[in-house]
């Protein structure tokens, strides 16, 4: 039977101060070697906007900026593999440096909800819940990260194939089976270098978020590491 890969953790160029590859070269890429779908996860947090001024637009503007990434991936795929809304969330609370991969995610959610940069693991959650979102915790054991109280996520990250940092991967499985919390893996794309090292392996075509978040609820798929 046909098994369909899709990227969990992409950033591009774009929009991610961290990342060296555009949209549209990386969509190519991922074609190349491939995958059926890509989730671009970009990075919403208080450096996104560090950069040029960027701190003083309105939310409405922040958004537009947040969204161009994820935007000109799904011009580029031009219907050739699927392009997905989610992203990278980090609060500009007390809660240190913890990244939060949101899956399900939509536009009208974002434009919404300026005050997303300010809550914390809890009361995102609640907000993701009554919205039908789910909250992964990314790269739990990194260095600098703090682990989240499980009741305040649905899944983690076990596989995280970045090759510029040791995200203890193992430990985060083990977290995983011990709370009993759904799992992903991506290749935490941001150089060339970063193609493919991660993903998930589903068993249908992931045409839209909605069908995303019930597969990944179902937990009836693979893991792919390296």
């Amino acid at each position: 039977m046909k098994k369909y890969l899709y990227e969990m953790h992409f950033h591009t160029k774009n929009t991610s101060n961290c990342a060296n590859v555009s949209a549209e070269i990386a969509v190519e890429e991922y074609i190349k070697a491939g995958y059926d779908g890509i989730v671009v996860t970009d990075h919403l947090s208080p450096s996104t906007f560090m950069k040029y001024g960027r701190e003083l637009l309105s939310w409405k503007k922040k958004v537009d900026f947040f969204l161009r990434g994820y935007r000109a991936a799904k011009e580029a795929a031009n219907g050739r593999i699927q392009v997905l809304l989610g992203m990278e969330l980090r609060f500009r609370t007390s809660e240190g440096d913890n990244d939060y991969l949101v899956y399900g995610i939509t536009e009208e959610f974002l434009y919404s909800h300026p005050e997303l940069l300010n809550l914390n693991s809890k009361k995102f959650y609640e907000l993701c819940q009554k919205n039908g979102f789910l909250v992964f915790q990314a790269h739990p054991f990194r260095v600098g990260m703090k682990v989240t109280n499980p009741k305040y996520l649905d899944g983690v990250e076990i596989f995280n194939g970045n090759p510029r940092h040791n995200s203890s991967n193992d430990i985060a499985e083990m977290w995983a089976k011990k709370y009993d919390l759904m799992v992903t893996s991506g290749s935490d794309y941001h150089e060339i270098e970063d193609l493919g090292s991660g993903g998930i392996w589903f068993e249908k075509q992931i045409t839209d978020n909605k069908i995303l978040v019930e597969e990944l609820k179902s937990k009836n798929y693979d893991i792919k590491k390296k």
